[in-house]
């Protein structure tokens, strides 16, 4: 585990030397920072704005190097015990975003807060499994000589198929009658006899409306031949009730 860790540190720190070698190999003429310190327009005018930009691009990357090395410091510096470790922690959490800070330790290895702790506890959990093993072979032993629990049979028989073609003897079912006769007329709320008694003489007379007293005259024929339905009183009707109409004449 601390060859591992030895290999992450070397490995990280090569690569950040590489690339602040490249920053050191890429880094603008000195006369040319203090002329952007000095005067930016001036430079911008005399030597063009892309002057301006590389000399921002490249600082920018330094800022951005130089603030890695640190989070990759106080990440290391943050495991040593004592004062050291503790002051570097805070300063980390309070310099180094969390997102950086745990890169940082990826880079660097996560073992070298985990080791201790893995090496820690190793003595502790494989004792833990030996008792387990051992207290599990305990309670196995006895169970060796017990006959084996009998199991069900599978069903082997199967209900027979029924054949669904009606033999010679059966007779056919006939079929099943209509809900309403024709021309019957299921009431809804809000019928009446009256509408009922003017929309059959319409249908029946179509082009000459009828006058009050055909209706009325068939509202009597209609309450006549579904007395049986309606019942005293024809003025009620309730939904659901099957009016059939007069006979004709």
């Amino acid at each position: 585990m601390v060859g591992v860790t030895v290999r992450r540190w070397a490995s990280t720190t090569l690569a950040m030397a590489l690339v602040g070698a490249g920053l050191l190999t890429l880094a603008p003429d000195l006369e040319l920072v203090r002329a952007a310190v000095a005067g930016p327009q001036a430079l911008a005018d005399s030597r063009g704005p892309d002057s301006l930009v590389v000399l921002l691009a490249w600082a920018l990357a330094a800022l951005t190097w130089a603030w890695g090395v640190l989070g990759l410091l106080l990440t290391g510096l943050g495991t040593l015990p004592g004062v050291a470790g503790q002051v570097a922690r805070v300063a980390a959490v309070a310099v180094v975003p969390a997102t950086l800070r745990r890169a940082a330790a990826v880079a660097v290895g996560l073992s070298l807060v985990a080791g201790p702790a893995a090496a820690a506890t190793g003595p502790a959990a494989a004792s833990a499994t030996v008792t387990v093993t051992a207290a599990s072979t305990e309670q196995a032993a006895p169970a060796a000589g017990a006959p084996d629990w009998p199991g069900t049979a599978p069903a082997t028989e199967q209900a027979p198929a029924v054949d669904p073609t009606p033999g010679p003897g059966s007779d056919p079912v006939p079929d099943w009658p209509d809900a309403h006769p024709p021309g019957a007329h299921v009431v809804v709320r809000g019928d009446t006899l009256w509408h009922l008694a003017s929309d059959w003489l319409v249908d029946r007379h179509p082009g000459s409306p009828p006058s009050p007293a055909a209706v009325a005259a068939a509202v009597h024929t209609w309450w006549q031949t579904n007395a049986d339905v309606i019942g005293a009183d024809p003025d009620l009707l309730l939904p659901g009730q099957v009016l059939l109409p007069p006979a004709a004449p």
